[in-house]
Parts: structure tokens; sequence; C-alpha cells
């Protein structure tokens, strides 16, 4: 199992877990979630913390993750935000214009509201109860956002457009499956997956969350070359649940992801929670199961981070660096995408190296090189680490 450090309890060792390889490529999948929004799971939040600190029983790093591990919240509901800071330019504009066209695209369709969640402060209501319902509503400023799994049907809603979007879900078995995929309990879990020999673990101190009492479990990379500095889970001392995550980029400044609750319940919500009929005169685009294989897997599974697990690795541990090769080479007004291609690089910066030439384009975060042949490497690490990177794979 890999080390565990607290205040509390020391004691390091190598990682004697088989599956090191398994957990690189989960430690991947944490910043991609982030730059996709956090991609991938809708949901999340500043969680406020109140009064002063609750004085709590000690507990270890080892125990308190193990806590989490076992946690088994069936029926929640809540008010969530996510502030995203990745230091992109604002998406708005551009994703207006996509929604809702294009042959049978739907405003409604999850698939369309996940840029929304790429910079600046969302508000979300969530709901559980049970494997079978859950519900997920974004809060806008004049409408509303749901995503609802009831049973076999998921409902896609959205009143600014009046537009509905229904698939059916199949059942994984996953007692897991039950949980709101808009929750910090999503983020640490991925993270979690990422602790090794690489990773600092420890208890630094308790908080008020959302009226909880909770400790504060600190993840830190220990190699140089990775942009993040550290990630704090804020954990239900009594459930287990983790209710807040932060995560803090080495460069400083505000965190590029900082989701938690701001309300929380553990009570049954309403049955009528789960409850969804199309409203007269709304458009209701079908989806047919197995035509888009994340709607095919589930609710849990729409959101679900980790699009380039696929992806090769060069490194390991935090220092991680996914690549792939587009496959475009020779015509670099082909490579780049035309108009659109050059406006793309105009936001990159250039660089060269034994690998030859390409462009870097930066986040908080995330670093990506695109090199001028189409190879890619990603990773949250720095613009250095990516250029040696490509220079170690020619």
């Amino acid at each position: 199992m890999a080390p565990y450090e607290s205040d509390h309890a020391t004691g390091t060792g190598p990682d004697e877990d088989p599956r090191t390889g398994r957990r690189k490529a989960a430690r991947y999948v944490v910043p991609v979630a982030v730059v996709g929004v956090a991609a991938a799971t809708i949901g999340l939040v500043p969680a406020l913390a109140a009064s002063g600190d609750p004085d709590l029983p000690k507990i270890t790093a080892q125990q308190l993750v193990e806590k989490i591990a076992k946690s088994d919240v069936q029926r929640m509901s809540g008010t969530v935000k996510v502030s995203t800071d990745l230091g992109l330019p604002d998406l708005g504009a551009l994703q207006g214009g996509m929604g809702g066209q294009g042959g049978d695209d739907s405003s409604a369709d999850p698939r369309t509201k996940l840029t929304e969640l790429a910079s600046g402060t969302h508000t979300l209501r969530v709901a559980a109860d049970g494997p079978e319902k859950q519900k997920v509503s974004l809060l806008e400023r004049d409408a509303e956002y749901s995503l609802i799994h009831n049973d076999k049907n998921v409902w896609g809603y959205d009143s600014a457009s009046n537009e509905v979007f229904h698939t059916t879900a199949q059942h994984t078995g996953d007692k897991r499956e039950h949980r709101p995929s808009a929750t910090p309990d999503d983020f640490a879990k991925e993270a979690l997956k990422s602790v090794d020999s690489t990773t600092s673990v420890t208890v630094d101190g308790t908080a008020r969350i959302a009226g909880r009492d909770a400790y504060q479990l600190v993840i830190k990379p220990k190699q140089s070359g990775s942009t993040v500095r550290d990630v704090t889970i804020g954990v239900d001392a009594k459930t287990g649940l983790p209710l807040k995550f932060t995560l803090t980029p080495k460069s400083g400044g505000a965190p590029v992801l900082d989701a938690g609750f701001t309300k929380v319940s553990f009570a049954a919500p309403p049955a009528s929670t789960f409850d969804f009929r199309a409203p007269g005169g709304a458009k209701v685009t079908e989806e047919k199961p197995g035509k888009d294989e994340r709607h095919a897997q589930g609710f849990g599974e729409e959101f679900a981070p980790g699009g380039l697990k696929g992806a090769d690795t060069i490194g390991e541990g935090w220092a991680t660096i996914a690549t792939f090769d587009t496959g475009a080479k020779g015509d670099k007004s082909a490579q780049q995408g035309g108009a659109m291609g050059g406006f793309l690089g105009s936001l990159g910066d250039p660089v060269s190296g034994g690998f030859g030439k390409g462009t870097v384009f930066s986040t908080r975060l995330v670093n990506a090189l695109i090199t001028d042949d189409g190879k890619v490497y990603a990773g949250a690490v720095t613009k250095d680490a990516l250029v040696k990177a490509a220079d170690a794979d020619k």
C-alpha cells in the first residue's frame, strides 16, 4: 500500500502495490478531468466553512483514506457550487453558438452543457436515493438545466430552450452508482487513485463544511515538474463522504478547482424529486441505447473523467505525461485546421528541441505540446517537462 504521512502518524516506504501502472494512468485522469471540466463531471464547489475548527478525535492519514473508501451514503441532497479557474478565455459566446445545432443535437444533451463549467462559479443542486434515482440541476440566472436518472430513464431538460433529451441507462450493479456525479466525492476518489510512493498524504486539522464537522486530508506531489501544489479534501467526520475538494496549482493564486457542499442532508429526498414529464410544446430528442457509449454506460458514467485513458504514458507519478499521435503530418495548414488552427496557434507558445518544432498550449494546471509532425504530449507538468519528454521520445 502507498505510504502515508501525518502529523499524527508517520511511516514511509516503497510502493508495494503491484498495480502501480494503473495508478500512474489514474493520476493522469485527474488533470484531464479538470481541463475537460473538470470535465467530466458536472458539479462541485467551494464549500463554505463556518465558525471555528471542531475538536475531533485524532486520526491518521491512512485511517482517513480508509474511512473515505468505506463511506456508503445512499441517500442525500444538497447545494453544491463549483469554481473553476484554468486561466481559459470565456467560452460562453462560443458555446452559445454551438448549442442545439447540427442535426440531432439538443441543448438538453448533457454533453452540450459541459463547457459552461470550464470557467467561473456555478451553483448546482444534487440529490440521490439509492442506485436508481439521481438528479443534478445547474442553476442559471434566468433558467435551469436538470439531468435526472429514474430507474431506466435518463432525462435532460433545458428550461431556456424548452428542449428535452431522453435516453436509457444500464444498471451496473455498482453500489457507488447512486452517488450524484456532481459532488466532491467524485474528484476525491480519482485523486486517491493517484496515491503512491511519489505522494505525501497528511491530515491537516479539521474544519466546518456545510454545517458538518470534517477532517482535512492533504495530498501533495513529491516530484518536481508537476504543476500541482496540493489537493485538499474535506471529509465528513461521521459518514466519511468528501464534502469539499480543492486543487491548488504550484504557480499560486486561486485554486484551479474549488468544489464543495454549501448545504447537505442525508435524509431521503422526496420521491417527486426524480419525477419528470416533458413540458407542453417542448422539443424532445430521443437517443437510442448504444448510440453513444457514454450514455449506454449509465448516469454515473456520463460525466466520468478520463477521456484519454487509452493514451500511452511517459514518466511516472505526478510527472506522468500522456502521448498520442494525431496522424496529421506534412501539410501544416491541415494539421492546424485552417483559420481555426491559426487562431488556436495564436494562443500557444512556439517551442523547439531535438524533436523538431511545435506549440505548447497552457492552462494553470494542464499543459499540452503539439508537434509539427502531429504528436501530442500532455499532462499536469511544466512546459520544460513536455519538451524534455518529446526529445526523449524521438
